[in-house]
């Protein structure tokens, strides 16, 4: 028994080796020190203005215009710029991420701005990939993860996921906005293809969920992505309307599956799609904008409790059709707790503060969706040995 397992265990990490091209020896930095602890402010003490900024995670150019020219002369701006809209997050793209001593520094500093604001990255393995893209950095790298689920054994998904997720934690990163969670059906699909793991609903469960639990070895949160599916659309929601013909019995039955095994195996982020489903009543505007959607399906039937993130408001599937201001309070209307991307961070920050000034939005429903938000904090330091409690 014991050799039986030992072989198989060999043997999936002598296959992840090759699916990741470790012929490299891979440098990272080592990780963040348990003698640098951070403070949550408790829900209890924080302004209106500080909760509602907890529902945004932003660009750093969000805060300071010339942020892809790599930062450190923005630091003092963003700083000043960060005490008037104190977001919950960030996120960066390419243009943030230069090399591995300045990422580092990077990471740092926006984790010292405050209520340490998580830190989020793409980095799905594949074509999807901020850091192993870049040449200055010598990590993993994956082909896709297609190819990852090709082999058929889960574990294969694990080790890319405790790879990709020790490099990132040893970098600064919270969160790995990953793994793609979308079943490939549609031969016409023209955004997710090889980024997902397969066409068959219960490969891919069993890939994402273990992908997720890899990262979470290396205490890294992952994202399950996008639901409520992705994978059987024709159209590219970066670009404009985009939408799945499905009924939500045929949603049940397949793309339901891997974001039902993903929660059971403990996930702490959902990420939405902007596509509408004009088959399920309720549900004919963007999921990112469904109480349908999302309290009903997701929060009722699947019993999430964790965080919904939107997918970037930056995409054509919303700008197309609403402003940033009204995105943004119809998306917490709907039942998300975090704006990812606004096309306009301060307007869209500031219609939230008016809605609840209004009563259009109440400040339970801040409190609930800021409180996700710090409980997902205090459980990413707490795994690292960093909250100060």
């Amino acid at each position: 028994m014991i050799k039986h397992f030992f072989r198989k265990g060999l043997a999936g990490f002598l296959a992840a080796a090759a699916l990741a091209g470790c012929g490299k020896n891979p440098d990272v930095p080592d990780p963040p020190q348990p003698d640098n602890k951070y403070s949550i402010t408790p829900l209890s003490q924080m302004t209106l203005r500080e909760k509602v900024g907890q529902l945004f995670n932003v660009t750093p150019e969000d805060m300071y215009p010339g942020a892809s020219g790599y930062l450190t002369q923005g630091y003092k701006v963003m700083e000043e710029t960060f005490k008037e809209y104190p977001c919950g997050g960030f996120i960066l793209f390419a243009g943030n991420i230069k090399n591995p001593s300045q990422v580092k520094d990077f990471t740092y500093f926006l984790h010292e701005l405050g209520n340490y604001p998580l830190v989020c990255v793409d980095e799905e393995g594949g074509r999807v990939a901020r850091i192993a893209k870049n040449s200055n950095f010598n990590v993993p790298t994956y082909k896709s993860m297609e190819e990852v689920g090709k082999t058929g054994d889960p574990q294969n998904a694990y080790i890319a996921g405790d790879r990709i997720g020790t490099y990132l934690m040893n970098y600064g990163f919270d969160i790995d906005l990953a793994p793609v969670s979308d079943v490939n059906t549609n031969p016409e699909n023209v955004v997710i293809g090889d980024r997902a793991f397969g066409s068959d609903p219960q490969l891919v469960a069993n890939m994402a969920s273990e992908f997720l639990k890899g990262l979470k070895n290396a205490k890294v949160e992952g994202c399950l992505k996008h639901f409520p599916g992705h994978g059987d659309t024709s159209t590219d929601s970066h670009y404009g309307y985009a939408e799945s013909k499905k009924t939500w019995e045929e949603l049940a039955n397949c793309e339901m599956i891997p974001f039902r095994k993903g929660i059971e195996s403990g996930a702490q982020m959902i990420m939405t799609a902007h596509i509408c489903l004009p088959n399920v009543p309720g549900a004919e505007m963007p999921s990112t904008l469904s109480k349908t959607v999302l309290q009903d399906k997701l929060r009722g039937e699947l019993g999430y409790k964790g965080v919904i993130i939107t997918d970037s408001m930056v995409m054509g599937a919303i700008t197309k059709e609403y402003s940033a201001a009204e995105a943004a309070v119809l998306a917490i209307e709907a039942g998300v707790d975090v704006i990812l991307v606004s096309a306009d961070f301060k307007v869209a920050f500031q219609a939230v503060l008016d809605a609840v000034e209004s009563g259009r939005l109440t400040e339970k429903m801040i409190d609930e969706r800021a409180g996700r938000v710090l409980e997902l904090k205090k459980s990413i330091l707490r795994s690292r040995g960093l909250l100060k409690e």
